[in-house]
């Protein structure tokens, strides 16, 4: 067999609950599942446009959605205001839709938590009749993450090499990211920023995978409660992605959290009301 040379990389993922390589997730989903493709409310467009006031003077170089509208218009809101990057292309993937909730779709969270409470269930471990199991959730974001690395390796290697600048650091000697309470901590040097954006069920599920399986380092004084809490709408999480790449195609060796569930933006929105 071919000795095949390994390159490493950093990327950032901004996650953001609907509407997050940095990871990025923005959630605005009002209702339950998604078998009810519906648009954002006018409260949804504003949190949406307050996200994207505090993410203006980031630089994505990709971005994908959920294909569900609401998902689709908050990624679009975004970029609107974003100053570097308003003409990157929204890659749609329904591998980031929102969890299917069965018999529940479409109905109130509170119905949700009633069918849960009559299985003696927490509502966040529940699967209602015909509804999409956390493993299957977890299994739609694993197939997205391989998806996703690989469009990005293609998107920005030249000649098997990632253009990126040699300043970039090891990944072996790379510090925890400092978080100073900007939007841009832990990314300012980056080449490489993803935001995704997707839904409140389907990233929580994300966030434990990354936190639980992929064993991703946490900011001091995190707590756990905080992590495996729901996302906010249009809360964002970030993630700083290290990718090992060789035969097997790009895998993830370093994952750190910067933030999870980052809801600052949204304290104008209440100063206004």
């Amino acid at each position: 067999m071919r000795s095949v040379s390994i390159n490493s990389e950093k990327y950032s993922l901004c996650l953001l609950q609907e509407c997050g390589q940095c990871f990025v997730f923005v959630c605005v989903s009002f209702n339950v599942g998604q078998g009810i493709d519906t648009p954002l409310s006018e409260v949804g467009k504003r949190q949406a446009e307050a996200a994207g006031h505090y993410l203006q003077d980031l630089r994505f170089t990709n971005v994908f959605a959920s294909n569900l509208q609401r998902a689709i218009q908050t990624a679009e809101i975004i970029l609107r205001n974003n100053v570097q990057s308003s003409n990157v292309e929204i890659v749609l993937d329904p591998l980031l839709r929102e969890r299917g909730f069965g018999v529940a779709e479409g109905r109130p969270k509170e119905d949700l938590k009633n069918m849960a409470n009559a299985a003696g269930q927490a509502c966040r471990d529940f699967t209602p009749p015909g509804g999409e199991t956390l493993k299957e959730v977890k299994t739609r974001f694993q197939k997205f993450l391989k998806s996703m690395f690989q469009r990005m390796i293609d998107d920005h290697c030249q000649a098997g090499q990632l253009a990126c600048p040699s300043t970039c650091p090891a990944p072996s000697v790379s510090p925890q990211p400092m978080v100073a309470g900007f939007a841009d901590d832990g990314v300012a040097d980056l080449p490489i920023h993803a935001l995704v954006v997707s839904h409140g069920a389907y990233i929580r599920v994300a966030v434990r995978h990354l936190v639980d399986e992929l064993h991703c380092s946490l900011p001091a004084g995190l707590k756990m409660n905080h992590i495996y809490s729901a996302c906010p709408n249009t809360g964002i999480c970030r993630f700083i992605i290290t990718l090992d790449i060789g035969e097997n195609g790009p895998q993830p060796s370093v994952v750190h959290c910067v933030f999870i569930n980052r809801r600052d933006h949204l304290a104008t929105l209440k100063d206004s009301d």
